[in-house]
C-alpha cells in the first residue's frame, strides 16, 4: 500500500516536471521492493531530464537483469548512451 501510494506520488510529480522529487520518490519504492522494474524506468526517464545520464544506464541496466526484453529499459538506455557521448564530445571540445 505505502509502495502503490509512493509511486503514485513519484508518477503526479512526473507529471508536473518535478524530476527531481519525482526520483526520490521512486527510490523510496526501491527501499519497499527491488523486483518492481516500473519504478525503475521510471526513475531512469527522471534521471534523463536531469541529464543524468550515468544513473539513468545503471537504473536500466538493472531491469535488464530482470528484465532481458524490457522495451522501455532498452529504449532508455539507449537514451542515456547518447546523452554520455554528446557529453563526452562536448567535454573533448572544450
Amino acid at each position: 500500500e505505502k509502495f502503490k501510494r509512493l509511486k503514485n506520488e513519484g508518477n503526479d510529480f512526473v507529471k508536473m516536471g518535478e524530476y527531481e522529487e519525482a526520483a526520490n520518490k521512486y527510490s523510496e519504492c526501491m527501499k519497499l521492493n527491488t523486483e518492481e522494474c516500473t519504478v525503475y524506468t521510471n526513475r531512469a526517464l527522471c534521471y534523463l531530464k536531469l541529464y543524468k545520464y550515468e544513473e539513468a544506464k545503471r537504473d536500466c541496466d538493472h531491469v535488464l537483469q530482470i528484465e532481458d526484453s524490457n522495451i522501455k529499459a532498452f529504449y532508455r538506455r539507449a537514451l542515456a548512451y547518447k546523452g554520455l557521448q554528446v557529453r563526452k564530445k562536448n567535454m573533448a571540445g572544450i
